[in-house]
């Protein structure tokens, strides 16, 4: 006869309950966690027998009976153990032992070991979008590298506003996958101090665990340092989704900008043809679909955020399968979401071609040189910026009046305005045109992080050097990973079973 998991309660889960949740729960922990919760049992076996609750003959029955477990067998054997992953996995080795270990599993809740593998699988996934977040980023900033001098229009309320360049524009969007970057590694450096396993149920251990030798056998930092925070804390899952929220606002209002510049008003950019969409009633049109996809996705990332602040709030802070389950519920979504949009991304940058002779014409088209007007006639003809706004303005509209264009300015209406508001003009005619020339609105900025084409490659060395720091210092943290794993795997070697997952 099975012996039964618990004295409180004598019949198996409800059907109806098993097959809406908890089998989809273990299947799901199955497939995501298996070997995450095999790493925590081989971790805690080494840690039972430093503390001498096992012998080492003990650990190394355990270690064989581990050896044979597979996710099939688990499977099978689940609605014995109440569809419940740490159930099930406890009962198979059980089973597999050729005597009982009695001392195995004492002091120990499914509550810091179930949040420990759903935190290292966590880890795991994040580890491998920050991975694609760095191709991006170098990938965009190989583009910027191209466009130094390829001017366009820049925007300020919708309305063209100055003359910028394409490599300008293109080192705002790496800027912020950079700082996305930087967010994502300081969030993985947090999860490797939060390793909850040694927090019991909620209040700590009897026997005297190492809690710092489990973690860094796991390849954390550090224990959470905390029982109760250690099986009711998620927020790391919370530093998860504001990164994420962080990349997807800001790079659905860069998606927005390209889906304008897409547009048969605007044709500044263009893509090949795999990946151009058309309509069903409408020949003439060459839609982009892929940027409506990614902008699309962008919303995901943000709506998973709201939904993992949701399922936390107003909860009791204890251990909470409101908050352990439900509350993370989206996580493998919001992972999938975040890894089809970066994939989409790198699509789009790769292959978006910017139509440089349409971006040039429309920059002719209007007097950007507006504002650098106003500076020169204050700088020139000593008269208060605000008039020489004033004056500047006016010249814009007389010129405009007159069917000039930005290419051909007359002094002559700029000093009879200067002398309607009783100042005499000093920019000569040679000036005023080169004010409104196209590339000379470039070199004019003269400030860091400027538009200027020396600005824009100081940024992008700016941006390369930081993201060097960026990936060794993830490196250092990808390397300590691994270097723990294969301890982990020497321990299991040196007590004479080879483990093959």
């Amino acid at each position: 006869m099975q012996a039964r998991l618990t004295g409180r309660v004598k019949n198996s889960p409800h059907d109806t309950y098993t097959t809406a949740v908890l089998y989809p729960q273990f299947e799901y922990e199955l497939h995501h966690y298996f070997d995450h919760y095999i790493q925590i049992e081989v971790a805690l076996l080494r840690s039972y027998e430093t503390a001498m609750i096992l012998t080492k003959e003990e650990v190394r029955s355990l270690l064989k009976a581990i050896q044979g477990i597979t996710k099939e067998t688990l499977l099978q054997s689940s609605k014995e153990n109440m569809t419940d992953m740490a159930f099930t996995l406890e009962r198979s080795i059980e089973n597999r032992l050729e005597q009982p270990v009695v001392k195995w599993h004492i002091d120990r809740s499914r509550n810091d070991f179930q949040a420990c593998a759903q935190l290292m699988y966590a880890r795991e996934q994040w580890v491998a979008l920050i991975e694609k977040v760095q191709m991006l980023r170098d990938v965009i900033l190989d583009r910027a590298n191209m466009y130094h001098t390829v001017i366009m229009p820049g925007y300020t309320h919708f309305q063209s506003a100055q003359i910028i360049s394409v490599s300008f524009y293109l080192t705002a969007i790496s800027k912020h996958l950079l700082e996305t970057e930087k967010r994502m590694i300081a969030a993985l450096e947090a999860m490797n101090t939060y390793c909850p396993l040694g927090s019991g149920a909620m209040s700590g251990q009897e026997y005297p665990v190492d809690n710092l030798q489990l973690a860094r056998s796991l390849g954390f930092t550090s224990y959470i340092g905390h029982a109760l925070s250690g099986v009711a804390s998620r927020d790391w899952l919370l530093d998860i989704g504001s990164c994420l929220a962080f990349f997807a606002n800001n790079m659905s209002r860069f998606l927005t900008d390209l889906m304008n510049w897409g547009s048969s008003e605007y044709q500044f950019i263009d893509f090949p043809d795999e990946l151009a969409g058309i309509s069903s009633s409408m020949p003439q049109k060459r839609n982009f679909p892929i940027l409506e996809r990614a902008r699309g996705k962008t919303a995901h990332l943000l709506t998973y955020y709201v939904d993992f602040l949701l399922g936390q709030r107003n909860t009791a802070y204890s251990n909470l399968v409101e908050v352990s389950k439900e509350s993370s519920k989206n996580l493998l979504s919001l992972f999938q979401e975040m890894q089809v949009l970066l994939d989409l991304l790198m699509l789009v940058f790769e292959n978006i071609q910017f139509q440089s002779d349409k971006m040039k014409q429309c920059c002719t088209k209007d007097f950007y040189g507006g504002f650098s007007l106003a500076n020169r006639i204050t700088e020139k003809n000593g008269i208060p910026y605000r008039q020489a706004q004033v004056i500047a303005g006016q010249f814009i509209t007389r010129s405009i009046q007159a069917g000039q264009s930005p290419q051909h300015v007359s002094v002559e209406v700029l000093q009879e305005i200067c002398r309607e508001h009783g100042f005499a003009n000093r920019i000569t005619q040679q000036e005023l045109q080169s004010l409104f020339g196209l590339h000379a609105a470039l070199t004019m900025k003269r400030s860091a992080g400027s538009t200027n084409p020396d600005a824009v490659k100081d940024m992008i060395v700016l941006q390369t050097q930081e993201a060097a720091q960026c990936k060794q210092v993830f490196s250092r943290i990808a390397t300590d990973l691994k270097q723990q794993r294969e301890e982990l795997a020497r321990w299991m070697t040196s007590e004479g079973k080879e483990y093959d997952r």
